[in-house]
């Protein structure tokens, strides 16, 4: 039997912020809406992002192309918890690609939850 991700759950207590944040994070709409009962679905190339009142807040990491540029079109509009950085330079291809140094850096959503951003880069 094959597993595969299909759904991560992030609480939003209001839903109509939470839909404006992630469209402009992820610079794509929401794939659905159902409130009531509180329910904003993104789609992350396959894996849906649900964004739910009655969910726990997750910390949740999502690729982006590059680590700096997300931040500058995400200014005015996030907290910042940690600048770009290197966290590795990948020797193999088992967590990334052969090469690439890993930028990660993290901000707060607009419901308050922690985001990490990562990007695969050569040095």
């Amino acid at each position: 039997m094959r597993v595969r991700l299909v759904q991560i759950a992030q609480h939003a207590d209001d839903l109509q912020r939470a839909a404006d944040f992630y469209t402009v994070l992820l610079d794509t709409p929401p794939s659905a809406l159902f409130d009531p009962p509180g329910l904003l679905f993104f789609d992350l190339d396959g894996v849906r992002l649900l964004l739910d009142r009655a969910a726990p807040s997750s910390l949740v990491y999502l690729h982006v192309e590059n680590v700096h540029e997300t931040l500058e079109r995400l200014e005015g509009l996030v907290e910042v918890v940690t600048r770009p950085h290197v966290i590795f330079t990948h020797e193999d291809d088992t967590l990334g690609p052969e090469g690439y140094e890993e930028w990660q850096a993290f901000i707060k959503d607009s419901e308050g939850n922690t985001v990490g951003l990562i990007a695969f880069q050569l040095p």
